[in-house]
């Protein structure tokens, strides 16, 4: 995404909103460095003290990171994500208790007001899922997983819980990357049918049995 110039009111909240969406659309990958504090400042038509602040502020927020004498570099995609990164850091057994504290509700309530269109998504994103495992194509595999997960969060109808998922999304791609190897038999392999099964029988009961089954078996092994 280009960076506009800004205008001359509120320069640092207009330099912390083009680089938040620059962040968030996807101009600079998690792990990517920034342009510097100079090339930033030309861009968007505005002073090196209103950049700095700026970064500051994305910086306390999680968003960056400044590492001293090397530059600044993106640390999460949003705020949420930012905040629970720096809880979490890399405990994996961490991410996935809050993985389970927000899929096992949000299965339950997917398994109440799920619609057919929701429901069709999510068997599709599963069947994706299962081939890529087939297939050992870890890449699509661990991208349908968690994109399967998140549709079963969006199919909840909850747009905080839906919005809290989603800021820990790079956080759970890791947690499934990391409990993830495509070597082991199929039948070994975690499976999500019965979760499927469940939302669409619209069985509450099950689905939540289900959502949390395969994590708390994370839980003990990592």
């Amino acid at each position: 995404m280009p960076l506009a110039t800004t205008r001359r009111t509120g320069l640092v909240d207009q330099v912390i909103g083009q680089l938040r969406d620059a962040i968030a659309e996807g101009e600079w990958a998690i792990g990517q460095r920034i342009p510097t504090e100079a090339a930033l400042a030309e861009s968007l038509g505005v002073g090196r003290n209103t950049v700095r602040e700026a970064v500051r502020a994305l910086a306390h927020s999680g968003l960056l990171e400044v590492r001293q004498g090397d530059g600044t570099y993106v640390r999460a995609t949003s705020e949420v994500s930012g905040a629970i990164r720096r809880l979490c850091g890399s405990e994996l057994r961490e991410v996935l208790g809050v993985r389970r504290a927000l899929e096992v509700e949000a299965a339950r309530l997917a398994a109440t007001v799920r619609t057919e269109e929701e429901l069709a998504t999510i068997t599709e994103l599963l069947d994706q899922r299962d081939e890529a495992y087939r297939g050992e194509d870890i890449e699509t595999y661990v991208r349908a997983d968690t994109e399967f997960h998140l549709a079963v969060v969006r199919a909840s109808h909850n747009a905080l819980l839906t919005e809290l998922y989603r800021g820990i999304l790079e956080a759970v791609t890791a947690s499934v990357a990391a409990t993830t190897d495509t070597r082991l038999p199929e039948t070994e392999a975690i499976g999500h049918r019965g979760l499927l099964e469940a939302i669409a029988a619209r069985d509450t009961e099950r689905a939540m049995t289900e959502a949390a089954g395969f994590l708390d078996n994370l839980i003990a092994d990592a």
